[in-house]
């Protein structure tokens, strides 16, 4: 009986630039965050820690809804 090794799968073009973009806007969003002032994370119900907290994640630290 032989055992077959699944092999990842290369990327294709498209994957890779929605990866890509995906990355970006991770980055755009956390780095927003960082400078927002105390009113606005009041509105969004994050502390000033809180927001410092995710805005200091590393990239592919990306929330598990974003991966699907």
């Amino acid at each position: 009986m032989r055992l077959a090794i699944a092999r990842p799968a290369a990327l294709a073009p498209r994957d890779l630039w929605s990866r890509l973009t995906t990355a970006l806007h991770l980055h755009r969003s956390r780095k927003s965050l960082r400078h927002l002032d105390a009113h606005l994370l009041q509105d969004i119900g994050l502390s000033r820690s809180q927001a410092l907290h995710e805005a200091n994640r590393p990239l592919w630290d990306a929330p598990e809804r974003w991966h699907n």
